[in-house]
């Protein structure tokens, strides 16, 4: 090998292979979450299961699992990924599916969400997120510039999100249904389909949204117990009352670790839907302004991988992957602060629950794939430029 072709692949190399940038902030989540899920959780643990440690074991085993997630996808190559689409859209709608078809279906507190085998089970939609983002990247850069016409760039995508937006809706999540709309409707507009277009489709959705919201009672109820909670406190305004008194009482610097008031069986879904309402309880003002900060921070940095990528695919699947963990978070901490009716969401890499954690760690396993790729190119380059000068 010629001695500048061994430069540059020395330089290459000496790329470091994970973008600490993106996981560093990641990590300070997950571990704030282990902390929180284990104080959020361990009385209700104790006393259902007789283990305080019940959830923390399990969330520490997500974690791994995770974390296996993340190492498999910053090396699978981008190549396999792009192939992967349609083969991964066809799967997340055959688990959707299987949760109504199937006797391994199955509901919790109403909601029909889960699949379950044996002592295993996960929530479908979460990796069906992942697997539309992949789908709608591979997609609209394979149709260029034709991506402005209706019929071949704005149709088809919104076939394959009414198909996805079915089969949740019978679960029924209208939160995943909102995330789900966003996520296509921002990745055909970076992706250049027609403002024309995806406007007359946005407003056609606002009434069906209504017909949804008063199809059913209970949604009736949140909606107006959202505009005015207090008025609903003992009922469909109960969660959101004390997600309310848990961060009045935390005040600036919050009441201390494990020292909750609203977890002792006052506050529903601590560990899980609610945990931030524990986070400004406990750690107040400051610890609610780290975590949004740190969310801010991977959303920039996720955003910045996209800019720096050339290549169409890549740059679509860094946007539809930061969108979608950025969206989750907003909505689930718009909640939590009756900024938004409420919704069964969890929040990124803090949230107990398997499904989500190892679905967004393996998100940021393929954001810093993109990122060493786009590193590797540019030292690429900046090499070639000093030979072809030097």
């Amino acid at each position: 090998m010629p001695e500048n072709k061994k430069t540059n692949q020395t330089a290459c190399d000496s790329v470091l292979p994970y973008d600490m940038g993106l996981m560093l902030p990641v990590l300070f989540l997950v571990g704030i979450g282990i902390v929180i899920v284990y104080s959020a959780s361990s009385a209700y643990a104790l006393s259902t299961f007789g283990n305080d440690y019940f959830f923390l074991k399990k969330q520490l085993v997500f974690f791994l699992l995770g974390s296996a997630a993340l190492l498999i996808c910053r090396h699978v190559p981008l190549n396999f990924v792009h192939a992967m689409a349609y083969p991964a859209l066809f799967l997340a709608m055959v688990l959707l599916l299987a949760i109504h078809l199937t006797p391994f279906g199955n509901t919790v507190n109403g909601s029909a969400r889960w699949l379950r085998l044996g002592n295993f089970s996960f929530q479908p939609s979460e990796p069906a997120r992942l697997a539309l983002v992949i789908y709608l990247s591979h997609s609209i850069s394979k149709k260029g510039l034709r991506i402005r016409e209706f019929s071949i760039g704005l149709l088809p995508h919104i076939l394959v999100l009414a198909t996805f937006v079915g089969l949740i809706a019978l679960q029924p999540d209208l939160g995943s249904i909102v995330i789900f709309g966003a996520i296509t409707w921002i990745l055909l507009f970076v992706g250049g389909a027609r403002f024309f277009h995806l406007t007359p489709i946005f407003l056609t959705t606002l009434p069906l949204l209504y017909l949804y919201l008063m199809s059913a009672t209970y949604r009736m109820r949140r909606l107006l117990s959202f505009w005015n909670p207090w008025q609903y406190a003992s009922d469909e305004g109960y969660q959101i009352t004390h997600s309310l008194m848990a961060f009045g009482s935390g005040g600036i610097w919050g009441a201390g670790f494990g020292n909750s008031y609203q977890k002792l069986f006052y506050l529903p879904e601590p560990h899980t839907d609610f945990i931030f309402s524990v986070i400004g309880e406990e750690l107040g003002l400051v610890g609610v302004l780290l975590i949004l900060g740190l969310y801010i921070f991977i959303f920039w940095r996720g955003l910045s991988i996209s800019r720096l990528t050339g290549d169409a695919f890549e740059s679509l699947l860094a946007v539809g992957l930061t969108i979608s963990i950025g969206l989750q978070a907003c909505v689930n901490m718009g909640v939590v602060l009756g900024l938004l009716p409420t919704k069964g969401l969890t929040l990124p890499f803090i949230s107990y629950g398997g499904t989500s954690l190892i679905t967004n760690l393996a998100a940021i396993g393929l954001l810093m794939n993109i990122a060493a790729k786009n590193t590797r190119q540019r030292v690429r380059k900046e090499n070639n430029n000093k030979d072809a000068t030097g």
